[in-house]
């Protein structure tokens, strides 16, 4: 038998373990000074010097928007709040003024007060009739009776002398010229009857359809309508008196001028 030549010595294989330790586990020192490896990531801003490094985290940009509901709403509640304490100041102060003042705010109202006219100022009882300073009289000398002033309306004159009286007790007399359409007359009723301290009645030779009066004041006014009659009676009825408390009810009924003396007929009571 002859002999094999012998081959080449064959090397056993190795396996490459890199960076442990012979039992296979990473090295407890980290890596060999001058070993390739990877670098550790760097603190640095990213872009800048060798190796990479951790990714930056982008920051939430919070939004510079304010949220404008709540200050929206916060807004119309001052606005609203401040609308009404600005009513109940109005009203106060409204409240607070003197039915004169309130009066000299009405457009076209003559206050005769303010003349300080004796003839006007009067309040003497006198018998028959009269004369007056202004047509219809807003004040002066008068009947001892007063004209009936609680809701009256009458179709016809009455007398100065009884309606001046009545004026004297705080009554709203209504006056309107002889001959104004009927369906304008029912407006005017309207304002009156039924009403305590008001009373009504055509005047002869009135220069505008109608003209309003207590104790020196007047308005005169051609519109039935005119919303400045209403105010005027609100404003005046009662409170324009000179004697507090007198009495509206128990007084003259008729129509027509005074007696030249004696007493007048259909008398139902006297005044003071």
């Amino acid at each position: 038998m002859s002999m094999s030549t012998p081959g080449p010595e064959r090397v056993p294989s190795s396996v490459k373990v890199g960076k442990t330790t012979g039992q296979g586990k990473p090295p407890t020192g980290g890596s060999r000074p001058g070993a390739p490896g990877k670098k550790p990531a760097g603190k640095g801003p990213a872009g800048k010097g060798g190796g990479k490094g951790r990714k930056p985290i982008t920051p939430v940009k919070a939004s510079g928007g304010r949220n404008w509901g709540p200050i929206a709403v916060a807004g119309a509640v001052i606005a609203v709040a401040a609308v009404i304490i600005g009513v109940g100041v109005v009203y106060a102060v409204q409240g607070s003024r003197g039915w004169e003042d309130k009066v000299a705010d009405i457009q076209g109202v003559v206050n005769y007060r303010a003349q300080n006219n004796a003839a006007i100022m009067a309040q003497d009882h006198k018998q028959g009739p009269l004369q007056y300073v202004t047509s219809p009289p807003v004040g002066g000398a008068h009947n001892s009776a007063w004209q009936n002033c609680m809701g009256d309306v009458y179709d016809q004159p009455i007398a100065n002398e009884h309606a001046v009286h009545s004026l004297e007790h705080g009554a709203v007399w209504v006056t309107y010229k002889q001959g104004l359409a009927a369906d304008q007359v029912e407006v005017l009723k309207q304002k009156v009857q039924g009403k305590e301290y008001m009373l009504m009645s055509p005047y002869a030779g009135l220069d505008k359809n109608v003209s309003v009066q207590v104790w020196g004041y007047q308005l005169k006014t051609d519109d039935v309508n005119d919303s400045r009659i209403d105010q005027f009676i609100k404003d005046t009825r009662l409170v324009a008196t000179l004697e507090p408390n007198a009495a509206c009810s128990s007084g003259n009924t008729t129509t027509g001028p005074v007696q030249a003396a004696g007493a007048t007929p259909g008398m139902t009571g006297t005044g003071s």
